[in-house]
């Protein structure tokens, strides 16, 4: 039988398969909030066939939105949306996630199609007052008070994610945002105890998550995404993953979302098909911690391999749903599976 297409239980939730639909913000909302575009584009995934679907990084502060037309969650007004989405999303057979998120010193660009400059409408808040990049704002370093806020906001965010429907969450620990940029010392130049050395770095990113899990139901799957390595000598690498893996399967994270990069700009990245693979396979070897492995993997039959050689538990399929939305039809084609709505049994 194919492992692909095997489920997953995850505590008290079960993934039909080994298929989930990776994060992408789609930059249509309207100050936070759901609109028609999210209904279809994460229905249409939906009934397509993914096991998960993860609704993309939505901001729990107003302030930590990557752009304005980020989704949020950071107002009891944003809840009736996303509880419109998640009930369209169960009804075609998958399982509502959300990415909580807090872009950090990267928020308020405009959204890619409009260039993705910063916008420079508010100052961002970050470890360090350190940009991003030339001609981006210099961001306000967090002192106590705002990293409560902050705590405080990914938890009324969660509880919100559960109010509205949601069965599994993960935090956005990646790419350069908020969290990730403190747990890597190209980003993070504090001497608190919340800089410095690697334990002093993995400290709020840490207290976020306990925050997170005293108020999701223990029945109830909590990911991280993280980026395993800033490719850059100096930087966070596997072994730092590893580490703070260990730490996060201590406070109830149940799987490891494996991705890279994003904390500087202008890093060289060796992108190629399945490049991220082995960090999932190395956390998952390491620590026994669940896995999941996401970037460029476009084939049925790659996708097979990684689960047969247990490197991964868990497929996030990213641009290959944007382009092909139906693509777990065609892997199931591929892989002796029937997965189909009875809906569609005509056409195969």
């Amino acid at each position: 039988m194919s492992l692909l297409f095997s489920p997953l239980k995850l505590r008290s939730v079960t993934l039909k398969n080994r298929l989930a639909m990776s994060p992408m913000c789609q930059y249509s909302a309207q100050e936070g909030q759901v609109t028609e575009w999210h209904l279809l584009h994460y229905l249409t995934r939906a009934v397509g066939g993914v096991g998960l679907i993860m609704v993309e990084a939505t901001a729990v502060e107003a302030r930590g939105v990557i752009s304005p037309d980020d989704l949020g969650i950071w107002s009891d007004a944003h809840v009736p949306g996303l509880k419109k989405l998640t009930g369209r999303i169960r009804e075609a057979g998958a399982v509502p996630g959300i990415q909580i998120a807090h872009a950090g010193r990267k928020a308020g660009t405009a959204s890619p199609w409009q260039g993705g400059k910063p916008l420079h409408r508010w100052t961002p808040v970050a470890p360090s007052p350190l940009a991003f990049h030339e001609g981006w704002p210099v961001p306000q370093e967090l002192d106590e008070t705002g990293l409560e806020q902050i705590r405080q906001a990914f938890q009324q965010g969660a509880r919100r994610a559960l109010a509205a429907g949601f069965e599994l969450i993960e935090l956005h620990m990646a790419h350069g945002y908020l969290l990730h940029s403190f747990l890597s010392p190209l980003t993070n130049h504090r001497s608190d105890r919340y800089g410095g050395s690697r334990e002093n770095r993995m400290r709020f990113p840490l207290e976020v998550v306990e925050a997170v899990r005293a108020v999701w139901p223990e029945e109830l799957p909590l990911f991280v995404r993280v980026s395993a390595s800033d490719w850059v000598e100096g930087g966070w690498d596997i072994a730092d993953t590893v580490a703070f893996a260990k730490e996060l399967q201590k406070r109830g994270v149940d799987l490891l979302d494996c991705s890279s990069g994003g904390a500087i700009p202008g890093v060289k990245i060796p992108v190629g098909p399945g490049y991220q693979v082995p960090f999932a396979a190395q956390v998952r070897l390491s620590t026994g911690l669940s896995t999941g492995a996401v970037g460029l993997l476009t084939e049925p039959l790659q996708t097979e391999a990684i689960l047969q050689a247990q490197q991964a538990d868990l497929i996030l399929l990213g641009r290959a749903l944007l382009r092909e939305p139906y693509w777990p039809y065609r892997a199931a084609q591929a892989l002796g599976a029937k997965v189909w709505p009875v809906q569609y049994e005509r056409a195969f």
